[in-house]
């Protein structure tokens, strides 16, 4: 009995064992995916196809990463909403370019979509440290330029990009308008035990009970349950129930936890949204949705914006 005790024990201690080399070793190969599997980490297509018009733009993160972003406008002259885009884990911004393209004819603005290092045209490796650098860059950039609506500015983030622009936006509350967020995670230490289910005995976000031995070892937590109570901009969150990366359970609790400190809060619901296509499944409850949130929290600007009625994204 006590030499089958010991077996199980060993067993027990090798899957552990395991387990926190792998998570060590190739951590940031399950978080972030650059290359999705079959593509190229090249952009297979860029605005230029859309005719839309737009520049290639080249930052320096605080740490010195060259990074490499497209800012699209709506027309050349647009000064109205501007909105900082924050991508998914897998693939590059060239990806999101079709969702984009509708977003600047349904919402009439412009749109600036980072590479984060490691994607796409951008140097460097990714890590949660280094992402925040990026995204304050992007942020700074676009704080910086004359030919926008400053006062305007909103971030986007979907998945991932969810947890980089709430971490953005707390640290800027001077900077951002308003915050999107769209079928994000509470962490990816919650995520751990979502997508290897027996990882949920040693790994867990705040919220979990028992004492989780491995979270230690996680590097990029992104820990947006903590990060959105903080947050002091309105908050719109976007769910799709039918998502089938991150439970709809996480964004009622992204909700719940923001709403508990900040009272410019709405969440809303897209019955057949998916994890990637809530924006095409929500139609033009989606977009109409996105588009209250701008108008409510920087509204149009009529000696600006006037001149955007009947021009398309070529400026026509």
């Amino acid at each position: 009995m006590v030499s089958y005790v010991n077996i199980l024990l060993y067993g027990v201690g090798g899957i552990v064992f395991a387990g926190m080399a792998l998570l060590v070793a190739f951590q940031e190969r399950l978080v972030y995916v650059p290359v999705v599997p079959g593509l190229t980490k090249s952009y297979t297509i860029t605005p230029a196809r859309l005719r839309l018009t737009y520049e290639d733009v080249w930052l320096r993160s605080s740490d010195g990463v060259r990074l490499h972003a497209w800012f699209i406008k709506h027309f050349p002259d647009c000064r109205g909403p501007t909105i900082l885009f924050f991508q998914e884990n897998a693939g590059n911004i060239a990806h999101r370019l079709e969702m984009v393209h509708i977003m600047l004819q349904k919402l009439q603005c412009n749109v600036f979509m980072l590479s984060y290092r490691g994607y796409g045209a951008s140097d460097g490796s990714p890590s949660q440290h280094g992402i925040t650098k990026d995204a304050q860059a992007a942020l700074d950039h676009l704080y910086q330029r004359n030919d926008i609506d400053t006062s305007r500015i909103f971030v986007f983030g979907r998945s991932l990009g969810g947890a980089v622009g709430a971490l953005l936006t707390r640290n800027n509350p001077d900077k951002v308008a308003g915050i999107i967020l769209e079928n994000t995670f509470t962490s990816i230490l919650d995520m751990a035990g979502v997508l290897l289910p027996f990882l949920k005995w040693v790994i867990g976000g705040s919220g979990a009970k028992g004492v989780k031995i491995l979270n230690f070892v996680v590097r990029s937590p992104w820990n947006t349950i903590d990060v959105i109570g903080q947050v002091k901009r309105p908050i719109l969150f976007l769910s799709g129930l039918q998502d089938e990366m991150v439970p709809p359970s996480h964004m009622q609790m992204l909700y719940a936890k923001a709403a508990a400190h900040n009272k410019e809060c709405t969440f809303v619901e897209f019955p057949s949204g998916m994890h990637m296509d809530t924006w095409l499944s929500g139609g033009d409850h989606y977009w109409g949705t996105i588009e209250q949130f701008l108008e409510k929290y920087a509204p149009r600007n009529d000696e600006t914006d006037s001149s955007s009625s009947g021009l398309d994204s070529e400026g026509r």
